[in-house]
């Protein structure tokens, strides 16, 4: 008599989505009541009609933008693996596209600030565009050109929607409230359009990965063309931007001249580091007991709990944290560091790993717009997206040596590389500490040369 085995697929339960849900809906909705400032622009419409409405169309620019990195964030090895792709070509390709960005990323920082940050958002579309073409036209996986592209589009995704906020915003002289809340929003607003890119994505594929990816190349098009005719829109007056040797000057007294933003931009980079590490692990480390999980409804809690974590920073700028800001980041990044080393130190089951992964994000999640705060604080506007690109330097840096170790010549482990992020992220803290030491006050902002 045969003896059957039932086969079972981890998934995260209904009641983890309605926690997520119920929760961020409860922060966003309750923070009015319970806050001592009611200050910010969500709430009071406190800012000028011209803002307001430039707010509106880049939030609206920006959610497009996150929707088309979530569609290419679906596929990857999956697309490969179904034209044939090894594993070692996978990793070549993913290779390609971070010595694109280490090569090429400090040069679009630089040319952000010297021909505008419309423009160089208007590229980031451009980029998208032109792999969906490609896509549609070859129809094969045409990871090296649609590697790099991607990569080059999702290092503008990192600075200029940011940068060109900040400049909008100091233009039109409002208040560093209306800038703050934009912030957590831009934060809420990508998770949320990450996971809608997914959804889309895997509508699209159904169960055929090939044509899921030239559906996907076609919606990517269309929301490519809708981004760019919003931009074009938005951006009716000229930009005026520094000469190159004035920018030069200013850039190397304010930002390589400054430890101040020395320390600021190790800490970005050792977060991006962690996270590039983590979205390369998190697959392999949850199915590494060879039981079958659902990964499909897994990553949208890591999404969730991010949306979550941003709605926490309007709380702390209304004066609900007896903490500065670098206090507050001193502390989160010690606790990402304490969850990366947990990870690595030993075994975990699939439950305790999930949770470990959503606090990460989630902490993750009110990470970003404190630096974007602090970077607001330290960082002239008209050097902002050069120093944000210049920071990613040893970030891309450290990823590609790991990726070349781990997957050419197998000479560390993935517990290897989570503890390095953990080493990171403990380091990143210790800069933080540095940058409150010997930083100004956090209410002397300045971003005029």
């Amino acid at each position: 008599m045969g003896v059957v085995i039932e086969s079972f697929v981890w998934e995260p339960t209904s009641s983890v989505f309605v926690f997520f849900l119920l929760s961020t809906f409860l922060s966003i909705f309750l923070f009015p009541y319970f806050a001592k400032s009611r200050t910010f622009g969500t709430f009071d419409h406190a800012v000028s009609s011209s803002f307001a409405r430039f707010q509106r169309w880049f939030l609206a620019i920006y959610t497009l933008s996150s929707v088309m990195e979530g569609i290419w964030s679906v596929y990857g090895e999956s697309e490969l693996a179904s034209y044939g792709v090894s594993k070692e070509s996978t990793v070549s390709y993913l290779c390609v596209g971070y010595s694109s960005s280490l090569v090429l990323g400090p040069l679009l920082g630089v040319l952000s600030d010297l021909i505008g940050q419309k423009r160089i958002c208007l590229l980031y579309c451009v980029l998208h565009f032109v792999v969906g073409v490609w896509k549609r036209i070859t129809m094969s996986p045409s990871a090296w050109f649609a590697n790099v592209c991607l990569s080059l589009a999702g290092l503008i995704h990192s600075f200029g929607f940011e940068t060109w906020l900040v400049v909008e915003h100091e233009k039109q002289s409002q208040r560093n409230d209306s800038l703050n809340e934009t912030f957590w929003l831009m934060t809420f607003l990508e998770s949320a359009s990450l996971i809608g890119g997914q959804v889309l994505a895997n509508w699209l594929a159904g169960g055929n990965v090939q044509s899921g990816v030239a559906l996907s190349a076609t919606a990517s098009l269309f929301l490519s063309v809708v981004a760019i005719v919003c931009i074009v829109r938005t951006a009716k007056e000229p930009v005026k931007t520094l000469p190159l040797r004035d920018y030069s000057a200013a850039f190397y007294a304010y930002v390589l001249g400054d430890k101040r933003i020395w320390f600021l931009g190790t800490a970005q980079a050792c977060l991006q580091f962690s996270t590039a590490v983590f979205w390369i692990l998190w697959a392999p480390t949850i199915v590494a007991d060879g039981r079958e999980v659902n990964l499909g409804l897994i990553y949208p809690c890591f999404l969730g709990s991010r949306m979550l974590g941003s709605t926490v920073f309007p709380w702390l700028m209304s004066g609900q944290s007896f903490l500065r800001l670098e206090d507050c980041l001193v502390y989160i990044y010690a606790i990402l560091a304490v969850v990366f080393s947990i990870v690595a130190y030993d075994y975990q089951e699939i439950s305790t790993l999930i949770v470990l992964f959503c606090l990460y994000h989630g902490f993750a999640g009110l990470v970003l717009p404190l630096l974007a705060r602090l970077r607001t604080m330290y960082v002239p506007n008209e050097l902002r997206g050069g120093m944000i690109s210049l920071s990613q330097i040893p970030a891309n840096a450290a990823i590609l040596f790991c990726l070349i170790q781990r997957g050419y010549s197998d000479k560390i482990e993935n517990s290897t590389m989570m503890a390095l992020s953990s080493v990171s992220l403990f380091s990143a803290s210790g800069c933080i500490y540095l940058l409150r030491r010997w930083g100004k006050s956090p209410h002397q902002d300045w971003h005029k040369l």
